[in-house]
């Protein structure tokens, strides 16, 4: 097949057939009809992802390569941040961004074991496991509706004096209050981590400039599994403007070596064996030198090949996310009196992730649920709803330690028993919208 051919040619001619491939067996539009399933979230991809795959299939360099330096300085470039790292997952991603907050080099600002962490129950367990599992305290904070982000008005009665960190999620692509957030970080000397993983592309207006999510906090995180606003499978990414985090995150996220040099490079300093390290001997290799207790949290650079893809076509995700949440909120008008639609933080514009809603008083949540998803249209809860009333949380509960509330949860419990939410992924057809309006507002109006 590939005789009298260079590698090139070869590598050219089997790329053409994947972008063939494509076209013939994944290009397959059918018109929408009514009862079809319509999930919360899938993929949107063309010939460019397959291609990309293959291409880094081909050089079989396994790990993090040319794909993954290109995927990170593009990111860095659409966010406006200096530093970013690519990651396996999106819960690896707020591993990695909280364990950096642990190491030893921020001095005072290190976060031990006993220290708190603001946060909220309302949301997505691997915001607080990174917490948990190193011995630091959540603090869980009630939220508003219908923004569903933490009440800020409660942050003084949170804070302690072993209070190092804020760390929250921005709920389905609606920013929380990035404004009294961050001046109450500013007013206590607090990290501030914004777990971006579902708001990848919402805006934040401050002081007349506006920004990306992710990047006013000391560290942002992001997830690509295949639900989110750009996906390659699975991935997370972790960036900051700051050198010293990026130094920490980098380690924590190799294995914990004190040495920078990326995958199949060597002495990049030019001081490989000539340096004192703890108590090793003079001149131990430094790309054997750990300077924290790190993971492996990398991607490979297939999946990078894939993000590549993804991330040229996000500016359009972007805007199609906030069409279909429109066009939903519009279509649901006729029941705004039986059920809680959404609404936009101030100075904020989402890249939407879900549309939530919240039920009424007299609305049964899980009737409503239950006939939606009988009609074909998929629903979701607010994840965990109070991630404290969960299993993991009956130690702790039982024990009464290893978390604290401050305050109450009522609005966190609402969300627990009257809220869901559907999707509005770029995928989604105007007709497939109209019938999810008609679905939903036939089931509330039971």
């Amino acid at each position: 097949m590939f005789e009298n051919k260079t590698e090139q040619q070869a590598r050219e001619e089997i790329l053409a057939a994947v972008e063939a491939y494509w076209g013939r067996y994944h290009n397959q539009k059918k018109p929408f009809e009514k009862g079809q399933r319509i999930p919360y979230a899938s993929r949107v991809y063309d010939s460019k992802e397959m291609v990309n795959l293959v291409d880094s299939a081909l050089e079989f360099w396994l790990t993090a390569g040319r794909y993954t330096e290109e995927f990170e300085k593009k990111l860095g470039e659409y966010l406006g941040v200096t530093y970013c790292c690519l990651v396996n997952s999106g819960s690896s991603a707020n591993l990695n961004a909280f364990m950096a907050l642990t190491s030893p080099l921020l001095g005072e600002r290190q976060i031990r074991r006993g220290d708190e962490v603001i946060t909220v129950a309302a949301g997505f367990p691997t915001t607080i496991s990174p917490m948990v599992q190193y011995g630091a305290v959540p603090v869980f904070v009630d939220v508003t509706i219908p923004q569903y982000n933490i009440d800020v008005t409660k942050l003084e009665e949170a804070c302690s004096g072993r209070t190092k960190a804020v760390m929250l999620a921005h709920t389905l692509g609606n920013p929380f209050d990035l404004k009294a957030v961050r001046e109450f970080c500013d007013r206590h000397k607090l990290w501030l981590i914004e777990d971006n993983c579902d708001a990848l592309g919402s805006e934040y207006t401050l002081d007349g400039k506006t920004f990306l999510t992710g990047t006013l906090g000391d560290i942002g995180t992001s997830s690509f599994y295949p639900p989110h606003h750009m996906t390659m499978g699975e991935g997370g990414a972790v960036y900051t403007n700051n050198p010293l985090l990026y130094k920490c995150i980098k380690s924590f996220r190799d294995w914990g070596r004190d040495c920078v040099c990326p995958s199949g490079r060597d002495n990049l300093c030019g001081h490989r064996f000539d340096r004192q390290y703890g108590e090793l001997p003079l001149g131990y290799d430094h790309k054997y030198v750990y300077s924290h207790f790190g993971y492996n949290l990398k991607a490979t650079d297939m999946q990078a090949a894939i993000g590549c893809a993804q991330l040229a076509k996000f500016p359009e995700f972007v805007k199609r996310r906030r069409k279909n949440f429109a066009w939903l909120k519009e279509g649901l008008s006729p029941v705004k009196d039986r059920l809680i639609l959404p609404k936009p933080c101030q100075n904020s514009n989402p890249s939407w992730f879900g549309f939530l809603v919240t039920c009424e008083e007299g609305v049964d949540r899980n009737r409503v649920v239950q006939q939606i998803e009988e009609a074909g249209v998929q629903t979701r809860m607010l994840f965990a709803g109070n991630i404290v009333r969960h299993p993991c949380f009956d130690e702790m509960r039982a024990q009464g330690q290893g978390y604290r509330v401050a305050g109450g949860l009522e609005n966190t419990d609402r969300i627990m028993r009257d809220s869901f939410w559907v999707g509005v992924y770029p995928g989604m057809t105007e007709e497939m919208l109209d019938y999810m309006a008609q679905v939903i507002c036939k089931a509330v109006k039971g």
